[in-house]
């Protein structure tokens, strides 16, 4: 098994930043231990003058697996976090009938009732009116409406859950950790970077010094700084795919019983959507839209007034709103020569489904096997594999915006009309509006996606994707599969 990288430099603190520093350096002591090698030396490189956005965000179910690598324990970093769990995701009025649907995270409680979805929403492809509510058939719904957390389950159940964070308190935690491991971090600006394409000699920062590295890892956000402006990376927008490039976000006072909500709520407004995290300490909200129908202004008022009719705001105390742009799209090459691109500078799907740390989080441990195999094709092969992450993220995406129903504003119309529908996606759209079969259409693109099975009924049914119309066709409830998952639920209850 190949050594890890001995000297390494870090471009960028942030979340990307920390978690590469604590990744790396637990990776390379394990690798150590095992082959009798000096401690690594890792730097990580921040601006004083680069401030990062600590906003209230989500991760996906992976994100436990980070720390148990690190082995930390999970009510650790979430108490200092002010982080509560996550069951899922709410999609609130992505349709023009203003319904409502909830995209759950799958366990092994699911198993009794899964395939009793499947064959439900089929059966209503077909026409009959059939039970196609995903929070009648999934664990992690029910789990949201009783506010029954993961603590109150037997780990023997494998449940799996995912976290709310304050993304800024996420990077102090992880920052402390590196540190304790060893990893040296340095207040410094970046002044030049000499190359030897595709391979960086040295980075010269503004007081004059050098550094130099076996591994450069570039997490200098949207910059790019390594990847995209000193090596001249390519980058493919996926801006004409989705549509949304801009975000405000404003605090609100924490909900009732925040720890028990259990769910993100993804609320679709004129021009994008509303995120509505609820943390311990405060409540994250913001409007994630496109500039292209909305200024940042207009996005702003728009989300106050939303705050102020659910009671989260006044006129009278108004909290400061954050303006962040985006750039959607990925390199081509996130590894090349002697630098890895990480986090922003690689690449960013908006966050409607939560992907970015676990992109982050993915890129790490997949280099890391890619570098101790050895193999020839180690760089070929790891670059396939992250745009395959990324591209399969966008379809599964995308799909949100191109099966809305709702054309209450031109956003909405040109969400139908005017996107450039990915092949995979539209593969399916195909096989599920001909009436064919869908179990065989995800089989035949399964190399090609990122989300599995359940996540592609829940998002096509969620959208009411059907072209026969059954008279109280969502006003049926399975009561046997609700009584059955809440019989799954209490088998594995430890508490109550």
């Amino acid at each position: 098994m190949k050594a890890l990288p001995q000297d390494i430099v870090i471009v960028g603190g942030g979340t990307a930043g920390w978690m590469s520093a604590c990744y790396l350096a637990r990776a390379i002591e394990l690798n150590s231990a095992n082959n009798k090698l000096p401690p690594p030396k890792i730097t990580l490189l921040e601006s004083a003058d680069i401030s990062t956005v600590g906003v209230g965000e989500g991760s996906t179910p992976y994100l436990r697996y980070f720390f148990d690598y690190l082995g930390i324990n999970e009510s650790a970093w979430m108490q200092h976090c002010n982080a509560t769990y996550k069951m899922g995701i709410s999609f609130e009025k992505w349709t023009g009938n203003a319904d409502s649907y909830f995209h759950p995270f799958f366990s092994s409680l699911d198993m009794p009732t899964a395939d009793m979805y499947f064959s439900a929403v089929n059966k209503r492809r077909a026409g009959e009116a059939c039970d196609v509510n995903p929070s009648h058939y999934f664990t992690a719904a029910q789990m949201v409406n009783d506010g029954i957390t993961p603590q109150a389950i037997s780990s023997k159940a494998n449940l799996d859950y995912a976290y709310h964070f304050d993304a800024g308190l996420l990077g102090d935690f992880l920052k402390k950790y590196a540190l304790q491991k060893g990893v040296t971090h340095k207040i410094g600006t970046v002044e030049e970077i000499v190359t030897d394409e595709p391979r960086i000699k040295h980075i010269v920062l503004s007081n004059g010094e050098e550094l130099s590295a076996d591994l450069f890892v570039d997490c200098s956000g949207f910059r790019g700084l390594l990847g995209k402006q000193a090596l001249a990376r390519p980058v493919k927008s996926y801006a004409d795919t989705l549509f949304n490039d801009a975000a405000v976000a404003i605090p609100s006072p924490p909900i009732q019983q925040p720890t028990r909500a259990l769910q993100t709520r993804s609320v679709a407004l004129k021009h994008g959507w509303q995120w509505h995290i609820p943390l311990t300490n405060r409540t994250g909200n913001g409007y994630v839209y496109s500039s292209a129908f909305c200024s940042a202004s207009q996005a702003e008022e728009e989300l106050r007034q939303v705050l102020i009719r659910t009671n989260s705001e006044t006129t009278e105390q108004q909290q400061d709103a954050r303006h962040l742009t985006m750039q959607v799209g990925r390199l081509d090459e996130h590894w090349q020569g002697n630098c890895l691109c990480i986090g922003l500078s690689q690449g960013f799907i908006e966050p409607l489904e939560a992907t970015a740390l676990m992109l982050v989080q993915y890129a790490l441990h997949h280099f890391v096997d890619c570098w101790q195999s050895e193999s020839a094709n180690g760089v070929v092969h790891y670059n396939a594999e992250m745009n395959r992450m990324f591209d399969g993220i966008r379809d599964y995406i995308a799909a949100h915006y191109y099966l809305t129903t709702r054309t209450d504003t031109p956003y909405w119309k040109a969400c139908q009309t005017d996107m450039a529908v990915p092949d995979t996606l539209a593969y399916l759209l195909d096989a599920w509006d001909k009436g064919a079969s869908f179990e065989q259409a995800l089989n035949d693109v399964d190399n090609k996606l990122v989300y599995l099975r359940p996540s592609w009924y829940c998002i096509f049914a969620g959208m009411q994707r059907f072209n026969h119309n059954s008279l109280n066709a969502n006003k049926v409830v399975n009561t046997q599969a609700l009584n059955i998952m809440k019989q799954s639920i209490n088998k594995v209850r430890v508490s109550r």
